[in-house]
């Protein structure tokens, strides 16, 4: 197995695979920015992976891409409902699923039904019977809950209840945990390496994805790259490496909640 190791963008896409083969490769994004979207689909050709998970597509939308689909970005489109879906423009995602032509496409999405019941129900009820293996069924650190209320604030633009965040806070894990499920399925059904294409947040080493994989599955090896703009920080160890791009003119997310 190949894992793929940013280097800059500043002078086009380079690449470098690290001595020690992984078994999982995520790469991060933020999810408008093309650049990222450029760099995950450069990594599919270089890495070859058996799998790919990808946190926009939900198992059910999955499930319908064929091969004479993969071949027409249009159609594939049409038949995933892309329009409705409330992601970016397909034309930045499909090149990934193009650059890995043999690689079997799996979703981690939550649907928005399962999102609601975790609101109501908790994330361990609506996770099943694995809950206790991805650590749902424990409270998170006090420390980290306090963080989390303090980013989920920050990322709905501080316009929600404080009553509501801690519900954010289990859809997001939830999601994490999804993912993290969808990767060791992926992982067993094809012997990978398995690629998965998520927003930062979600491969954040010390509470997303990578977390609650090591928990459930501590012997899987996983690489992960974080994607940022123009040189913005991020905490060190959140992730293995970090690959920046130029920032794109995007209005403010903020102008919706007021």
């Amino acid at each position: 197995m190949r894992v793929v190791s940013a280097l800059g963008l500043a002078c086009g896409l380079a690449f470098a695979l690290p001595a020690q083969a992984q078994d999982v490769v995520a790469i991060g994004e933020v999810h408008d920015n093309p650049r990222h979207h450029a760099y995950q689909a450069e990594t599919m050709a270089t890495l070859h992976p058996a799998a790919i998970v990808f946190e926009m597509l939900t198992p059910d939308q999955a499930a319908r891409i064929t091969p004479a689909l993969r071949s027409d970005s249009s159609a594939l489109a049409a038949a995933l409902d892309w329009e409705e879906s409330g992601w970016p423009d397909f034309a930045y995602y499909y090149p990934i699923i193009a650059a890995a032509p043999k690689a079997r496409i799996y979703g981690a999405g939550v649907a928005r039904d399962a999102a609601r019941a975790a609101m109501v129900e908790g994330v361990a009820d609506t996770f099943g019977p694995d809950a206790t293996r991805f650590g749902l069924t424990e409270p998170l650190p006090e420390a980290q809950q306090k963080a989390r209320m303090v980013l989920q604030a920050e990322a709905h633009c501080n316009a929600l209840p404080p009553e509501q965040l801690p519900a954010m806070i289990d859809i997001q894990r939830l999601r994490d945990a999804v993912m993290a499920q969808t990767t060791l399925a992926a992982l067993q059904d094809t012997g990978g390496p398995v690629a998965v294409i998520a927003g930062n947040g979600h491969l954040r080493r010390d509470w997303g994805m990578p977390a609650l994989l090591a928990i459930a599955a501590p012997d899987v090896t996983l690489h992960v790259t974080g994607q940022t703009e123009d040189g913005a920080p991020f905490d060190p160890g959140l992730y293995d490496n970090v690959q920046d791009a130029p920032a794109v003119n995007r209005p403010d997310p903020c102008d919706a909640f007021r």
